[in-house]
């Protein structure tokens, strides 16, 4: 495949399960500082919607952007663009995504997402993510975790 470039970073180490919700799916994400547990839960939601991320190759870097009014915004935005990024052509699917900036105060995230086109055939299809809730969506500051549910 002439012009693929591979990025050459670790894949983190996994930091999220899949809870039990009545209709959707409930994601819990956690990290040494929230920073990480942010960009764990968005790690989750990709890791649900192909049933082995571990053909993700990480050849491609997307960016996104978000913003919101205070912090449960900026995670429901944040997820969102990403959610948008995988829907819209070329159909993207991070293996790792990294927060670039993170300002908690003004409340804006820009991060990278390091992966490839979504093929099927290639990447095993999971479940399809309709759309993120803010049904019980919990941000833990002092505990570095964070829980969304996931409309499926």
């Amino acid at each position: 495949m002439a012009g693929a470039c591979h990025f050459n970073e670790e894949i983190p180490t996994i930091k999220y399960e899949y809870l039990d919700h009545t209709a959707d799916v409930q994601l819990h994400a956690w990290g040494d500082n929230l920073k990480e547990a942010f960009e764990q839960v968005a790690t989750a939601m990709f890791g649900y919607m192909t049933t082995d991320y571990n053909t993700v190759e990480m050849t491609e870097v997307q960016e996104t952007e978000a913003e919101g009014e205070d912090m449960q915004q900026l995670m429901f935005h944040f997820l969102d663009e990403w959610l948008f990024v995988f829907c819209a052509e070329p159909f993207f699917i991070p293996r790792k995504i990294v927060i670039t900036e993170f300002d908690k105060e003004n409340f804006k995230i820009k991060s990278k997402g390091y992966g490839e086109e979504f093929v099927i055939g290639k990447h095993p299809q999971g479940t399809e993510v309709k759309a993120i809730t803010y049904s019980n969506m919990q941000i833990h500051e002092d505990l570095n975790e964070v829980f969304v549910i996931i409309d499926i």
